[in-house]
């Protein structure tokens, strides 16, 4: 169990310092509707990350890698592949980041930190006008159809799979979803407690998620990506 949760930690915090989410949810926060948008992104969020890592762990299952003495060749191939792609990720993030960093940082509304953001979806430019239905399914889309978030969940689900710790896995997916939410929580819950007394410190954790995020995160990815390409190699050899 140890083990295992040991090796989540990479994991987590790699969707934990998600920059696409968190550039989102700092335009949400900017909106009109700051404190029920903020809940129903969270909502989203949560979704979105607990159904994959529950479809990821049933489909683990139905292909019986945890009853395995030896993962059968498509495992390693699969970190391989997913190895590859984060490596390549963090490569991406880093270089787009740095250029980007100071017009997030001067962001005062939705529209600026979307155009601070272009990989954001250009309808996002409209996140003023949203309701909390519409964004909730923001927040969902942005973990699901995130292929970074997404690679996380699937190595989640598969170490937890391999791991074979019985009706402990359940508890360990629970953490990892509990793990995955926080960043997307403390700021909702905090301004929706708050108000507009929550803006000075809003505006102050946005100028240094600007100045930071895309660093620690790139780190982070390449950290996970060798991880996967090691357990890969070693997996075909």
């Amino acid at each position: 169990m140890g083990e295992l949760l040991v090796t989540l930690i990479p994991v987590a915090l790699g969707v934990v310092l998600s920059p696409l989410a968190i550039m989102a949810l700092v335009a949400v926060l900017l909106s009109r509707r700051a404190s029920a948008n903020g809940i129903a992104f969270l909502i989203g969020w949560v979704v979105g990350l607990a159904g994959l890592l529950a479809l990821a762990l049933w489909l683990f299952g139905v292909f019986e890698v945890h009853g395995l003495r030896e993962p059968p060749l498509w495992v390693p191939i699969l970190r391989l592949v997913i190895g590859l792609f984060l490596a390549g990720a963090a490569v991406w993030v880093y270089r787009k980041g740095s250029a980007r960093i100071r017009q997030m940082a001067a962001a005062s509304s939705p529209q600026q930190v979307v155009a601070a953001a272009p990989q954001l979806p250009g309808w996002l430019h409209a996140v003023e006008t949203f309701r909390p239905v519409r964004t909730g399914f923001l927040g969902l889309a942005l973990f699901v159809l995130n292929p970074v978030d997404a690679s996380c969940a699937i190595i989640a689900a598969l170490d937890i799979s391999l791991a074979q710790v019985g009706d402990d896995a359940v508890w360990v997916a629970l953490a990892f979803v509990v793990v995955g939410t926080l960043p997307i929580a403390v700021p909702v819950f905090y301004v929706a407690i708050r108000g507009e007394r929550s803006q000075p410190l809003l505006d102050f954790a946005r100028r240094w998620v600007a100045g930071n995020t895309h660093v620690m995160n790139a780190d982070l990815l390449l950290v996970i990506g060798a991880l996967q390409l090691q357990k890969g190699i070693s997996g075909l050899l």
